[in-house]
């Protein structure tokens, strides 16, 4: 259907002057029709004076006049756009990984431009039409991050697993022209798309800097479910030392050429090799932290500063858990941690048997992985869990395992937290206020999920 759903009205708005209310749906603005938020975010930003097309739920055809202050929203919120589908066939897609049993959006691959732009997914580019190029440099849809993984044709068609798609590079220099900035990653295939191709594909993108900010290679990802697929080598932590110690000096070789950081390897190259992270500084402000590139060194400096920050707390015990390519780091800052606060805090690096022992980042942890660990385990007071572990609102984890039957099961209190220093510091200050409180029995019953 065309325009789109209202879903929310802020109060006080101009919206709410005007009546508009959930469930009416927003037809056009200026007389543009209006695609997704994108249309409408671009049609209602430069003008004061709008005419805005409304259907109501009965069909019913409003036609309202806005004047409003320069740049004063409408008060409008829509529902995000639904992600087009991915029809790559990529050697090394992690969904084709996945075990059956996990919830349904997680089997979904979304390959979308919008969602490139709106929320920094990652795209080949692969499946996008002249219509769609031109509408990211019509409207300006900046930046945008792209998965390029090789820029030989060729060698980009066996990846993706799929003939006849445009040349990454001409769609790439079209998007430089006109002035759109781009992300880029490299998921690196040992024996495929490293080696000569790799230095190709690392040259032809530092070729278009600055249109081309950033490039993040990251190992693949190979879970224990990969069955009647190509057979993959995993990066190894021969493999990670040897390539740090040939693609670290040509980070630093681009950086001092271009005059900003651009090339990073990703946190697990470091993790998997042993090797000491690069100096903070050469991170620059982080434009791949989602990308996993640089996570490790900035908690190691947020930890330093919440350590400054910490003071005695009080003398339970805790556990806190996470992956195990993270309990080295985490494990340090929690001794340190207990030192300064006066607490005991227990380490829980939880194995992955949900997808297999190489994955080892606490993002894919799941519930009852987490069950497994515990086991002849003393909790103590409370067992925290990071919020990277979870479903964003809804408190699950990857295997529907829930906070509140997590913690029905150990009988102990489960609190969630931001996955940072601070953010566990903050959440035990927090459990030892409620402790102070109440009783012990009615702690374990009324603490929980937070």
């Amino acid at each position: 259907m065309k325009g789109l759903v209202v879903e929310q009205v802020v109060s006080g708005s101009i919206a709410e002057e005007l009546e508009i209310q959930p469930g009416d749906r927003l037809l056009a603005v200026n007389g543009q029709p209006l695609r997704d938020i994108i249309d409408y975010s671009y049609f209602t930003a430069s003008y004061d004076e709008l005419l805005l097309e409304i259907e109501k739920p009965d069909g019913e055809l409003w036609e309202l006049e806005v004047e409003r202050e320069a740049g004063e929203p409408l008060g409008l919120t829509f529902p995000p756009p639904k992600p087009a589908s991915c029809s790559n066939n990529c050697l090394f897609c992690f969904v084709h990984q996945l075990p059956k049993g996990l919830r349904k959006p997680l089997y979904v691959k979304d390959e979308d431009y919008r969602l490139s732009f709106l929320n920094g997914n990652y795209v080949t580019l692969a499946n996008l039409k002249p219509p769609a190029l031109s509408r990211i440099i019509e409207q300006r849809l900046s930046p945008l991050y792209i998965s390029v993984h090789a820029t030989n044709p060729i060698l980009r068609e066996k990846l993706l697993g799929k003939r006849g798609i445009p040349p990454v590079m001409e769609q790439m220099r079209q998007l430089a022209e006109a002035r759109i900035a781009m992300h880029t990653q490299i998921v690196l295939c040992p024996g495929l798309n490293d080696g000569a191709e790799l230095e190709r594909t690392v040259t032809e993108l530092a070729g278009l800097y600055p249109a081309v900010q950033s490039l993040a290679i990251v190992p693949l990802g190979v879970t224990a479910h990969r069955q009647n697929l190509p057979q993959l080598e995993a990066v190894d932590g021969v493999y990670a030392r040897e390539f740090i110690a040939a693609w670290g000096p040509r980070s630093k070789k681009l950086r001092k050429e271009l005059g900003e950081p651009f090339l990073f390897l990703a946190d697990e190259f470091y993790l998997k090799g042993g090797v000491p992270f690069p100096p903070i500084g050469e991170y620059g402000d982080f434009p791949q932290i989602e990308n996993g590139v640089g996570m490790v060194p900035l908690f190691n400096r947020e930890a330093g500063q919440a350590l400054r920050r910490a003071r005695p707390v009080g003398s339970f015990r805790a556990t806190v858990a996470t992956g195990v390519s993270a309990a080295g780091f985490v494990g340090d800052y929690l001794e340190k941690l207990g030192q300064k606060t006066g607490l005991e805090l227990a380490l829980l690096a939880v194995e992955n048997k949900l997808f297999g022992a190489t994955v080892t980042v606490a993002g894919l942890v799941s519930g009852n992985d987490i069950l497994a660990a515990l086991a002849g385990h003393d909790i103590g007071a409370a067992l925290l869990i990071p919020d990277v572990m979870l479903k964003e609102g809804e408190g699950l984890f990857l295997d529907d395992l829930s906070l509140e039957e997590l913690q029905r099961r150990i009988g102990r209190p489960v609190l969630s937290f931001d996955s940072t220093p601070s953010g566990c510091y903050r959440t035990l200050v927090a459990l030892q206020k409620v402790m102070k409180k109440k009783k012990p029995r009615q702690f374990q019953e009324e603490s929980g999920c937070s």
